[in-house]
């Protein structure tokens, strides 16, 4: 791997944390891109603060190199059409780009996510999976504060998994020596009402999320809006889509004939665009920090706000504020990791990190060799990874207690032929099984030598 940064500080920064090659250069410089190894490279990937530098960069690239892969960051609305493409293929063809990745577009859509599965915490879905992996934090008292892993299915009904617990700052892939406790972010494999029984013996509670306040009026509040007014865009398709699917165990607390939706912005000229654009909201300007506002719009009775603004402590601070006041849910949007941390505990429901949902989305792009996708959790400690097998992978046609991770790692899921299933002792794997496996983060190598492929 290969790094250029035209910021002299921000090289050298790089250059002490990363072991790659690390180039204080321009990046839209053939020379720079070729003393980097692009000549070599399988994938190149355009992450400056500049749009127009990114795509440039891609077409200087395709005009060598026309077989590379190609990865550009967008942040300019004007580019979201580049981005029709989220989830379903390549982009259109603009300078040679394979794949268009949008901040405020992958944001939105991990919060359009979280706001289906009713804001109760992290919850991935997998493709062609009725399974979904969720984030159950273990309140005191509950019943499964201070259960060991052993016992864990005399107490959670159905078919479950625990594959990953957050504690005291780290993670843990948990065996049956384990006991839960208090405090514990415990990630969940399970079917749809089994997954929300758990949750409620972790002692939350579910509610329907009918009335829905956003704060900010920028490009992800915008989308979010869109997406829950039914207006089309590029994030249209996300319900209709997850309505299809089988697995979507929150689908009945998200009633769009019940919902309305509130929109706080305190630009007045932001405002009117709101307004004109979204009939069916209520578009408020003001200033989300004024406390009196808050009691006089009764904010306090929002089933779920989501905080969108610039201001990422102000994200987190708003939406702290406003669950005291007896708002039931909060997601912020933050920029960071490490304030995503922050929020969570101190409190907020869901922290979606640009940073984190950005990052996925380039890994996710890159994969190759059968991987579909790859998520992060416990701050990057530990990779979730969609793979479909391929004929010649060494796996194919081997037992499951062949697959031994020296590190840790649990296969989670199968897909195979339709069928969806959390596999057993008598497992084979087999070409065309679609998997979903959780390891930690060093076990790249490991995974090679089952996936032949070299992991991100």
């Amino acid at each position: 791997m290969a790094i250029i940064e035209s910021n002299g500080d921000r090289a050298r920064h790089v250059s002490n944390r990363l072991d790659c090659l690390v180039l204080h250069d321009e990046g839209n410089s053939l020379r720079a891109l070729e003393d980097a190894g692009i000549k070599r490279a399988d994938a190149l990937v355009c992450a400056t603060d500049s749009d127009e530098v990114n795509m440039i960069i891609c077409g200087i690239a395709e005009s060598r190199y026309p077989g590379l892969l190609k990865v550009s960051c967008v942040r300019n609305g004007d580019y979201l059409s580049l981005s029709r493409h989220i989830g379903d293929g390549p982009a259109p063809e603009v300078l040679g780009v394979d794949f268009f990745v949008h901040p405020d577009v992958e944001a939105s859509r991990a919060a359009l996510s979280a706001i289906e599965h009713g804001a109760i915490g992290d919850v991935l879905s997998f493709a062609g999976a009725d399974y979904e992996l969720g984030s159950v934090e273990i309140a005191k008292d509950s019943a499964l504060d201070g259960l060991p892993l052993r016992n864990y299915h005399d107490t959670v009904p159905g078919e479950t998994l625990v594959t990953f617990v957050e504690r005291d700052g780290g993670g843990i892939l948990p065996d049956g020596r384990a006991t839960l406790r208090r405090g514990d972010r415990v990630y969940i494999f399970a079917k749809g009402n089994d997954l929300r029984r758990a949750f409620e013996l972790g002692g939350g509670e579910t509610r329907p999320l009918n009335r829905i306040g956003i704060a900010g009026g920028g490009e992800t509040g915008r989308l979010i809006a869109e997406s829950l007014l039914g207006g089309g865009g590029v994030l249209s398709g996300i319900f209709r889509k997850k309505a299809d699917s089988l697995f979507s165990f929150f689908g009945s607390l998200l009633k769009r004939s019940a919902r309305s939706l509130t929109l706080i912005e305190n630009d007045y000229a932001l405002c009117k665009e709101l307004a004109a654009q979204f009939p069916g909201a209520l578009v408020l300007n003001e200033d989300i920090r004024d406390e009196s506002f808050i009691s006089e719009e009764s904010l306090n009775n929002l089933d779920l706000i989501v905080t969108t603004t610039e201001n990422q402590e102000l994200n987190i601070i708003t939406a702290l504020y406003l669950k005291s006041r007896g708002v039931k849910r909060a997601i912020a949007i933050v920029k960071s990791d490490g304030y995503a941390e922050v929020a969570r505990r101190l409190g907020v429901d869901v922290v979606i990190s640009i940073k984190a949902v950005v990052v996925d989305a380039i890994l996710s792009r890159l994969a190759g060799g059968g991987v579909t996708g790859i998520h992060h959790l416990g701050g990057g400690t530990v990779d979730i990874f969609e793979i479909e097998l391929k004929a010649g992978m060494p796996v194919v046609g081997r037992p499951i207690t062949d697959f031994r991770l020296p590190d840790g790692g649990l296969l989670m899921h199968v897909n195979r032929d339709g069928r969806s299933f959390i596999p057993r002792g008598d497992y084979v794997f087999m070409e065309k099984d679609r998997i979903v496996l959780i390891t930690k983060n060093s076990s790249e190598k490991d995974l090679e030598s089952f996936f032949q492929r070299s992991l991100p």
